[in-house]
């Protein structure tokens, strides 16, 4: 995997946390996997505004969303009634279901989400 193609999936769901914008213009910049130093420079300034963007509940909840695909056929049945309380209760200011997923990555040792900005996050808020 290339330099820049770690830093996305790092970045890939923070991103969509932040910004459901910031995220496509970035998928749409990795889309041919053809990188460059005007892409890096887009990619970077992509990051940058999405940082300044506040998570709000909608964009939350896509994030966590695609997050929960990872462990929806191996979850508990406690765990998925967890899971959708604490997303109907999701709030941006009493962010659960974060530390939750979170919790779930480390329990089913999901790699690519123990490497990922989101759940790093996450894992220090709880």
């Amino acid at each position: 995997m290339e330099k820049w193609q770690e830093e996305w999936a790092y970045n890939k769901y923070w991103v969509m946390a932040h910004s459901q914008q910031c995220y496509e213009q970035i998928r749409l910049l990795a889309k041919d996997n053809e990188w460059s130093e005007q892409k890096n420079i887009e990619f970077k300034n992509l990051l940058e505004k999405a940082a300044s963007q506040t998570p709000t509940v909608k964009t939350l909840t896509n994030a966590y969303q695609h997050v929960w695909g990872y462990f929806k056929k191996i979850c508990t049945p406690e765990e998925k009634q967890t899971y959708l309380h604490l997303l109907q209760e999701l709030s941006p200011t009493e962010d659960e279901l974060g530390p939750f997923l979170s919790r779930l990555a480390e329990k089913y040792q999901v790699s690519y989400l123990l490497n990922s900005r989101l759940i790093q996050e996450c894992k220090e808020k709880s």
